[in-house]
């Protein structure tokens, strides 16, 4: 059933998202923003007329709200297999799914993310935290609320910049571009609606969790790494102990060897299974945190 022609662009973008019902929500977001950039931008250039005669002629050109959203799903599917890293070839058996690891680009993806996290958890950290104790300390001072609200803008243009890493590597869908401000919405709704949005504070509070599990995810795969190459090159210690110190018994030593190396590469196999399912939680709690569910 067709909805009845929009009367305002609020309408059209109610609209929209009543036909994009259960899609992805950065999907959502993104098209909300093409649509409202597009709509007002076709306002101011025909100020002439009103905007249910703008919308009226832009039903016509631009699309109706069920065929945008239409366009946008069937866009979204190509764009993402265009997008998607080439994915290794399925094996059934145990131990090809074992080591089919090693042939899977997202492995080591997750492992750089979850490396590179605690150097970006680190910034966020401060970034919010000293952000917050400034806003707090010129509480009082005239510029007080507009660095605040100026703060909080800045944690939201962060997230869409941890959204890209996080889509780019952990191959979570993420949003491309932010909720759109609006054109005639009054400066003090803006700042109500920034306020009142629960996705700045769950950003903000992202921002300041990146930095605790940045070092859990950076202390276990150093000391996972650690183990399986201590194991992998622990026949070279030995022998370089029997070369220095000409010490027999540790030729009887020489049957374990093998076992080292073949449990420090099973290590290290393990550990890409690892960063991948662990990446594939942490863009999940990204996705949660950072992007806004649909209405």
């Amino acid at each position: 059933m067709t909805n009845a022609v929009p009367r305002s662009i609020q309408d059209y973008l109610d609209q929209l998202r009543a036909a994009l019902s259960g899609a992805d929500p950065a999907l959502i977001q993104d098209a909300l923003y093409d649509a409202e950039e597009y709509l007002r931008g076709e306002l101011h250039e025909h100020p002439d007329k009103s905007e249910e005669q703008v919308l009226a002629a832009i039903a016509t050109s631009y699309g109706a709200p069920e065929e945008v959203a239409e366009a946008y799903r069937t866009t979204e599917v190509k764009v993402q297999a265009a997008l998607r890293t080439p994915r290794p070839p399925k094996h059934r058996s145990l131990p090809g799914r074992f080591f089919g690891v090693l042939s899977d680009p997202r492995a080591y993806t997750s492992l750089f993310y979850l490396l590179l996290a605690l150097f970006t958890g680190i910034f966020y950290f401060t970034w919010a935290m000293a952000g917050s104790l400034m806003s707090f300390a010129m509480s009082s001072l005239i510029i007080g609320i507009p660095f605040f609200l100026l703060f909080l803008g800045s944690v939201r243009m962060l997230s869409l910049v941890e959204g890209r890493i996080v889509e780019s590597l952990l191959g979570v869908r993420m949003p491309r571009r932010p909720p759109h401000p609006g054109g005639s919405v009054p400066l003090f709704t803006r700042i109500k609606e920034l306020l009142t949005d629960g996705r700045t504070w769950s950003t903000l509070f992202y921002m300041v969790l990146q930095l605790p599990l940045g070092l859990l995810y950076f202390v276990l795969i150093i000391t996972w790494l650690a183990v399986a190459l201590a194991l992998i090159l622990a026949p070279l210690s030995k022998i370089w102990d029997g070369i220095i110190y000409l010490n027999g018994p540790i030729v009887f030593s020489w049957f374990f060897w093998p076992f080292c190396v073949i449990a420090g590469i099973l290590l290290l196999i393990g550990l890409l299974h690892a960063v991948r399912g662990v990446g594939h939680l942490h863009g999940y709690i990204a996705k949660g945190l950072l992007v806004r569910l649909a209405d």
